[in-house]
């Protein structure tokens, strides 16, 4: 028997605003995450470890961000001369032409393609978590089944109201909300689907027709996924590794100084599924006899002659002698001079921490951390004081 034609679809074009200054200027699955790879490096990686050559990322939102770093899909050996990597941003020509207002928009507004196309089974996800998970397995027990839409489920210890949240029974979904004020359960959805196309588009044009997009409305979780919860059409399968939504500052940071547990709950060098990137020009981190590094992950490049203690730093990273760096993650080419201290703080690419600066600090007492995060490409003069939870430069006001 053939192998089923599985189409994968990464929704890429999200505008990523609760992350802050962080997606201010690049698509939110570029930015950087671990000290090496991208958001979407994840996805893709799955991709290639399911073995799985049909990708299509949908952009909208600064594309050539993340266009730079997806190289053709190389990393992930996507560039084939059959199927492959496609990257298909808004465009012009039909009737469906123009900027999407949601993921069942963006969706519906492919429908063609897709059709075109005619895969068996149609995987839709996003590309702002971090996981390791077999996207084939998932479309074979999608087949198996008489579900047009099977939800990738997990369970979450934090506030279950930023996601779908589902009830279940047996392995049908019984109901469904999307980011529901008071949910019924801690399972959720983690934005990874499998449809049977032809019924899900049916099902979109039958959505678009009948009334207008509404704004707010436009997402997946608002219209389609209801729809087959409320038609029996919907299963589940649990997903009970490790899964983290890393969409908010808090979770990223939270993300990150998981990784520098001596004992991770994810590990970014398992050789079993591994995550592909795209490579670097960078020779291997650096420590100066000056420097000292504790439980910390170092880009390639980075160089250490100051203080690091739990905390991730990204490829060509610099920390000068007498600087400090703690419970942060550094981005690409961030420079620490002398004296400053960084504690409990995002600093994005090429910015300069100057002499004797104070960027974020530590709780106090039991309260929950307060992260401070500095916009990249700027340089902080010496001497600043950015507190904790705040952003630097701070937004202009309305």
């Amino acid at each position: 028997m053939a192998p089923p034609r599985t189409l994968v679809i990464v929704l890429a074009g999200g505008a990523g605003g609760r992350l802050g200054l962080l997606t201010e200027s690049r698509a939110k699955p570029s930015v950087r995450f671990g000290g090496r790879y991208r958001m979407i490096d994840f996805a893709l990686s799955n991709c290639a470890n399911s073995k799985l050559t049909d990708v299509w990322v949908l952009q909208q939102h600064n594309p050539a961000s993340l266009n730079d770093h997806l190289a053709n899909g190389r990393p992930w050996s996507l560039d084939r001369n059959d199927g492959g990597l496609l990257m298909l941003p808004p465009h012009l020509g039909s009737d469906r032409e123009g900027w999407s207002k949601g993921t069942a928009d963006t969706l519906w507004r492919k429908a063609s393609l897709i059709r075109e196309f005619d895969p068996d089974v149609m995987i839709v996800l996003s590309a702002d978590a971090v996981y390791r998970y077999d996207y084939d397995a998932l479309a074979h027990a999608h087949l198996a089944s008489d579900a047009v839409v099977t939800m990738v489920t997990t369970e979450v210890t934090e506030d279950p109201s930023r996601y779908g949240v589902v009830e279940v029974d047996g392995d049908r979904i019984a109901g469904y909300e999307y980011k529901p004020k008071e949910p019924k359960s801690n399972l959720i959805t983690t934005e990874v689907f499998a449809f049977t196309p032809r019924p899900t588009l049916e099902l979109l044009d039958d959505v678009a027709e009948s009334r207008p997009w509404k704004k707010g409305d436009r997402d997946l979780g608002h219209d389609l996924l209801p729809r087959l919860v409320a038609d029996g059409a919907a299963r589940e399968l649990r997903h009970r590794d490790y899964w983290q939504d890393v969409g908010t500052i808090d979770a990223f940071w939270n993300a990150h100084m998981e990784l520098t547990n001596d004992d991770p709950p994810f590990r970014l060098d398992d050789s079993d599924w591994p995550i592909w990137s795209a490579d670097e020009p960078h020779g291997p981190a650096v420590l100066t006899q000056t420097g000292t590094v504790v439980s910390a992950l170092l880009g390639a490049g980075a160089r250490v002659a100051g203080n690091v203690e739990r905390s991730v730093l990204g490829p060509a990273v610099v920390v000068e002698p007498g600087a400090v760096v703690r419970h942060a993650v550094l981005h690409d080419g961030v420079v620490v001079r002398s004296g400053a201290v960084i504690d409990h703080a995002i600093v994005d690419e090429r910015t300069e921490i100057g002499a004797d600066a104070r960027v974020g600090a530590p709780p106090t007492d039991d309260d929950e951390p307060r992260i401070a995060v500095v916009r990249g490409s700027e340089v902080v003069p010496a001497g600043t004081v950015i507190d904790a939870g705040t952003e630097w430069p701070e937004p202009p006001s309305d």
